[in-house]
């Protein structure tokens, strides 16, 4: 779609208008607030994340959130670019937001970098296609993997718009340097991603990456104006990624 650069500066907030959402270029731009009455709650608890990618500065920032993650889930780290296991990865503006004009954005906001996950999509893609329902939303939200039901067809990883998904070539216990016990490893033919840490949320925990991330990374329950996350869209400008696809993603940027 077509749009001036003043309109889009209306839109994102920066000319005092108090209350604006827009699709440009397939990408859901505007004050939190805003986006957040585009989305009906389906359950009391909806959790959600929200990355503030202007607080992300260093590769060290980057790395210490990827490696709690991927330490506590026991994820090969396996060299093969094409055929690695990542549930929470970095990659550029241009990959990460593919369908927005560029035009329209900051040459600083096109040069960071971003945290890439799987989305929790109130409307995912991956669990409609799943034909032993190895993959499931539960009612807060979280898309769970079972990796014992999985068979490896990797129909999920085709539907997935994101690239949230990856498929086990290897044995994984091969590429890891240390396994932690409290977490099951898996094995070759089985397909993984995020499962935003249920396991931690059941005990009223963070998950993983947002406790490593020293407060670049807000969680929480979406419907609760209180909450963390809430507050964190709330009060800045976000972006989500595909809207176009009406999957809902429930993961916020903020820039």
């Amino acid at each position: 779609m077509a749009i001036s650069r003043r309109d889009f500066l209306k839109v994102i907030g920066f000319t005092g208008v108090t209350s604006a959402v827009a699709t440009i270029g397939g990408v859901l731009i505007g004050r939190g607030e805003d986006i957040l009455k585009e989305i009906k709650p389906a359950s009391k608890v909806r959790w959600a994340m929200a990355i503030d990618t202007r607080q992300f500065k260093t590769d060290e920032d980057f790395q210490k959130v990827i490696e709690a993650c991927h330490k506590a889930h026991n994820v090969p780290n396996i060299p093969d670019p094409i055929r690695q296991v990542k549930w929470i990865w970095v990659d550029t503006f241009e990959k990460a937001f593919p369908t927005i004009e560029h035009e329209y954005i900051s040459e600083e906001i096109k040069k960071r970098k971003f945290l890439l996950l799987c989305n929790h999509c109130d409307n995912p893609p991956c669990v409609r296609v799943c034909p032993v329902k190895a993959t499931f939303r539960r009612p807060d939200g979280v898309v769970v993997q079972d990796m014992h039901r999985c068979i490896g067809c990797k129909f999920c990883m085709a539907a997935c718009p994101y690239g949230s998904r990856n498929y086990n070539f290897y044995p994984p216990r091969e590429f890891l340097s240390q396994v932690n016990p409290e977490y099951p490893t898996r094995t070759t033919g089985v397909v993984e991603k995020c499962i935003l840490c249920y396991e931690r949320l059941d005990e009223g925990k963070q998950p993983y990456c947002v406790e490593a991330s020293e407060g670049k990374m807000f969680f929480g329950n979406l419907n609760d104006p209180n909450s963390p996350v809430r507050k964190a869209i709330s009060e800045n400008i976000v972006i989500v990624r595909k809207p176009e696809l009406t999957t809902k993603p429930m993961v916020f940027y903020i820039i």
